[in-house]
Formats: C-alpha cells, structure tokens, sequence
C-alpha cells in the first residue's frame, strides 16, 4: 500500500512521527498507530485521485474526497471509535504539513469526525476489588508465585498502575518507596503514593521470589525468571472472576478504573485523582464522575420508595 504514496509524502510522514516522538513523547505503540492509520489515508488518496499527491493537494483536500476515505474505512469494517483515532492522526499530520508549507487547510480539519458512544469504565465493586486481592493467589501452585501475583494487583488496585506499569518495574524499586516515581504513557513521569499494603505484599513476594532481584532486571518474574507476560495475571483475573461470578470485564486493567472510582466516591479531586492515573487530560479522568453518577443514581432507584 505504502508504494502508491510519493516519495515527499513519505517523507513528510516520516518527519511528522519524529517531530511526536522529539517533542510531544509519544509512545512507541501510538506511533506505530497514527503511521498505519496516516499511510493508509495518503494511499487511499492517491488511488481515489488517479496518483500520487503533491503535499500542497493533500492539504487542500476536499471535505468530498476525506468523506471519501472514511466511507471506505467503514467499508473495510472499521468501527466508529477506531474511525475517529485515525481521522484525529489524520488531522494532526495534516495541520503540521499546512503549517510547514504555509497552506490552507481548512476543509480537511473542518471534517467531522463519527459519533460514537463512550465507553465508560467498569470498575469493581469495593468488596469484590478487596476480595480479588485476598483471594488471588488461591490457584497458584507456589506460594512465591501467589506472593507475585498478589503484589501485582495490589500495585494495580492500591496504586492505579496500568499493567504495563506495573511488570516494567526493576529490581531497583525494591524496597517500594512511599512514593513511587512512574514512568508512563508517552514517557510522562509522574509520583504515586504507595500504601503499606502495596510495599508488604510486593515486599513478601521479593522474600518469596526464588530468582535474583537486581536492579536491573524485571522485578516481577515468570516462572522460568524472564519477565512476567501481562497475558499470565489476565488469566489469573479469568479464573478469579469465574470463581467469584464476576463480569468479563473484571480484568487487570477494570483494578485501575476501580482504584479511581472508589478514590472519587470517597471524595478525591478529580485533578488529584488525574494526576495519579497519569491523564494528559482532564476529560479522560472525568469519565469516572458519570461512573459515580450513574451508581448513584442506581442506588437511589433500588432505594427510593415508588408511589
């Protein structure tokens, strides 16, 4: 696909990637996102126009010929929310190559994107987060690989680590400090307060743990002492949610959404709560306060008295 874009295109994109890279610290799988979704445009384009566009055409688009794409996207089987990602990556290369040229690009960044429904978080109740982590390691075979897997969701639960956040620690952040610095999305640091729970179960795991702690290598291990695959704690979250009845959607990453869900119910600030979860906005974090809303407003159904 990519041989029917232009070489300046080509390199345009390129250039764009680098400059989200050098400047904005974008992650490595959110590059790799807007690279597909950008060369799939610019080659959609150049075979829906009769050949390769010069950059100035591609700034110029009409609104017609990005309806265009989007239609044939929906074709493919592209679902609304992934048409929305990349019509936003689409955008964003678009106005940089407008600026860069000194072009008008108007009509192509005035398109409007699909309408799709958010999706809310699922968090777990609070009983059921607390009984998840009492009672994850009970399938384990070891006792040092339940140590592990207990710690690991405690991290997720305690401190609103994503998974990956959580298994890319070393051994350099054992002992847990009270205060942990966190490494994440896009290579944005920020500080995360550990309870004592967290630092005792990863602290039991480490006494546990049968290989070598460095500082250097993964502190979480598998068993043969790589690096803990996330794919092994989504499983052990399976089998704790058919042994408890708990929806699909208790898995690693609904620990997260349940750690800020139980922070906002029980008073936290929402930019507080945004910086802990490490949001580069404050409109993603505001999708816990229609969480809370909503089970507010279950409560109040199951309680109130009907006339």
């Amino acid at each position: 696909m990519s041989l029917a874009i232009s070489p300046a295109a080509r390199a345009a994109l390129a250039e764009w990637l680098a400059h989200l890279r050098a400047l904005n610290g974008a992650a490595q799988n959110t590059l790799k996102a807007y690279a597909t979704d950008v060369s799939g445009y610019l080659a959609f384009q150049a075979g829906h126009r009769g050949g390769t566009e010069g950059l100035a055409a591609l700034v110029a688009l009409p609104q017609s010929d990005m309806r265009a794409w989007m239609a044939h996207e929906k074709g493919r089987g592209v679902g609304a929310r992934s048409l929305a990602r990349a019509l936003s990556a689409v955008k964003g290369f678009t106005a940089w190559l407008a600026d860069r040229e000194g072009l008008d690009a108007t009509a192509a960044l005035s398109t409007r994107a699909p309408k799709f429904r958010r999706k809310l978080p699922r968090p777990l109740a609070e009983d059921a987060a607390l009984q998840v982590l009492e009672t994850i390691g009970d399938d384990a075979r070891e006792e040092w690989v339940a140590a592990r897997d207990t710690a690991v969701v405690t991290l997720l639960y305690g401190c609103g680590l994503r998974i990956s956040e959580a298994l890319g620690l070393t051994g350099a952040a054992s002992p847990l400090p009270q205060v942990l610095r966190i490494i994440g999305k896009g290579d944005k640091e920020r500080l995360v307060p550990v309870l004592p729970a967290a630092r005792n179960a990863v602290s039991r795991y480490v006494t546990l743990c049968p290989y070598e702690i460095s500082a250097n290598a993964p502190l979480f291990r598998g068993a043969r002492g790589g690096a803990l695959n996330p794919r092994l704690i989504s499983g052990v979250m399976e089998r704790v949610r058919a042994r408890m009845g708990l929806p699909a959607t208790a898995t690693p990453h609904a620990l997260r959404h349940s750690f800020a869900t139980h922070l906002l119910t029980a008073g936290g600030d929402l930019r507080a709560i945004q910086e802990l979860l490490g949001h580069a906005s404050l409109s993603t974090t505001q999708a816990y306060t229609a969480v809370d809303t909503a089970q507010l407003m279950a409560v109040y159904a199951k309680a109130h008295p009907r006339a």
